[in-house]
């Protein structure tokens, strides 16, 4: 039996359990630990879990005997190849350090040192391991669900970037969108006045988008004063108001107006970038409201457009996850081609893989909802950009990684970095994160995504991460660790690594590779 017809063979089984289980996706999910969705992708041969494990435990809350889970073992293997694979890539173990004279406790990175600059994301970097450097051991465990899929081309537009200057200048490195928020573009800003309209800055900033080929997304945001006069004031500093407006006919005018003046030069526009307070306070049932006006005009006048629904903030509290619950049971998702998530780590100095645990639960949400929408990550929330900034070299790193973490968790496209800032203003050179994010772009250029694989299940350390890619059918891997470094042998066949400042070095197939924080891809000839 070849892998595509085991594949087939071992979803029937699993539906079949489902079916006299009588458990709905979702409840097996919840009582195997796993997602809705990667339940249903499972039972649909959509995907192959990397680990018999997962079947087992899937099998187990079905109510399957010894009898089915040994058939399942044997269709597992049949789906898996794993019957005559090859051994997997060794791992090479290091001799731990000769212990010092006294006992004293192991050093730890000073993690209060380092928060964002501008972005996280979880990839790995390959270079060659000096023979007189040890392993490091991971000082944390970090988990995420390992996956293979049929190839899936990575969208053009995902490496996305917030905008945050006004002067129509757009990134000096690749990306593949652009996302205008905190760039004189707030509804205060281009209705000053109600019906004078100012749109000299938004249209400075579509001129240059559209000399670069950028799609634009454009965020709404900031009730003028005059709409809400006796609203609350928002953080931003312009006079904007977080109250919506007094009345819906301003809001659906203004929508109207700028649909029209922007006549197809906006790809996507994002009807609120927070949806709670102090960014906006009216109720859920408003911002429903205000969704459903704005995606009918939107769609009446510019039906290419894509629609995402408003973002909600601090999702590591289950207080907000109820808020995504509450919007969704609302309707208001069923106006959005895309919903916004501000996928971010709980604090700014925490490794960017920990927002699989995140991403997880803002799933299980949707999934409660019965939706399984497609995603966009849209930047962090402010309760984590307003810690403390990370080292620059460690901020580069995570920039990259928290892209690669949005591509693993499936999300359509990424914003998690913002530029126009005094440090990335103008044509300048840009910083270190943005030439990584740069050369991320390059890297994912005309790729389809395959399959994504994380410690044992991938057979890799714990601590190592790595997702497979093809460019017109030749494979490459990005791998990275999340903490610490491990030795890890390429795969057969690999001929160059391609580091994140652009420079490659040839790879011996027979010498172990160090895998360290800054990805690396690895290509065959």
């Amino acid at each position: 039996m070849d892998r595509a017809a085991g594949t087939a063979t071992l979803a029937d089984a699993l539906t079949e359990l489902k079916r006299s289980s009588g458990y709905s996706f979702q409840q097996i999910g919840d009582r195997a630990h796993l997602g809705r969705s990667t339940v249903h992708r499972y039972c649909s041969g959509q995907s192959v879990p990397a680990s018999f494990g997962t079947v087992e435990l899937i099998a187990k809350v079905c109510g399957a005997d010894r009898e089915t889970l040994s058939r399942l073992y044997r269709l597992w293997e049949q789906a898996t190849g794993a019957e005559d694979a090859p051994a997997a890539a060794p791992v090479v173990e290091e001799p731990a350090p000769a212990p010092p004279a006294a006992e004293v406790p192991p050093k730890r990175h000073r993690w209060w040192l380092v928060a964002v600059a501008v972005v996280t994301a979880v990839v790995g970097v390959y270079a060659y391991l000096p023979e007189e450097r040890t392993e490091v051991r991971p000082r944390r465990e970090i988990s995420a669900p390992s996956w293979t899929f049929d190839p899936s081309p990575v969208s053009p537009e995902f490496v996305g970037v917030t905008l945050t200057g006004a002067t129509g200048a757009m990134p000096s490195f690749p990306v593949g969108s652009v996302r205008l928020w905190d760039a004189r573009t707030r509804w205060q800003g281009l209705e000053p006045e109600r019906g004078r309209f100012d749109w000299t800055v938004l249209d400075r900033q579509l001129a240059g988008a559209a000399a670069e080929d950028l799609p634009v997304v454009y965020v709404f945001g900031g009730t003028p004063g005059w709409a809400a006069p006796n609203g609350p004031r928002t953080p931003y500093g312009d006079g904007s108001r977080s109250a919506p407006p007094d009345d819906l006919a301003d809001w659906e005018r203004f929508v109207r107006t700028l649909v029209t003046h922007t006549d197809g030069r906006i790809e996507s526009y994002e009807l609120w970038d927070v949806g709670t307070p102090p960014f906006f306070t009216g109720s859920l049932e408003t911002l429903v409201e205000m969704t459903r006006i704005a995606s009918g005009v939107i769609r009446e006048l510019d039906p290419d457009a894509n629609v995402v629904c408003p973002g909600f903030t601090d999702l590591w509290e289950p207080a907000n996850q109820r808020v995504v619950q509450r919007f969704a049971e609302l309707g208001g998702y069923q106006h959005c081609d895309y919903v916004a998530v501000k996928l971010n780590p709980r604090r700014a100095s925490d490794p960017p893989e920990t927002m699989m645990d995140l991403a997880e639960e803002v799933e299980q949400t949707l999934a409660r909802a019965r939706l399984e929408p497609a995603l966009w990550a849209t930047g962090w929330g402010p309760e984590v950009t307003q810690q403390a900034r990370v080292d620059p070299e460690l901020a580069a790193d995570h920039a990259v990684r928290s892209y690669l973490v949005a591509l693993w968790r499936w999300y359509d496209r990424s914003y998690s970095s913002s530029w126009g800032v005094p440090s990335q203003a103008g044509a300048s050179t840009p910083n270190r994160a943005g030439l990584f994010l740069g050369e991320l772009h390059r890297w994912l250029a005309d790729a389809e995504i395959t399959s994504c694989g994380h410690g044992v299940e991938a057979h890799l350390p714990d601590n190592v991460w790595q997702c497979r890619f093809l460019r017109r059918g030749t494979p490459f891997l990005i791998r990275w660790t999340h903490e610490g470094t491990a030795r890890v042998a390429p795969d057969p066949g690999t001929t160059t690594v391609r580091r994140l400042d652009g420079t490659s070095a040839p790879v011996d197939p027979a010498v172990p590779m160090e895998v360290t924080g800054r990805p690396v891809l690895l290509e065959r000839g």
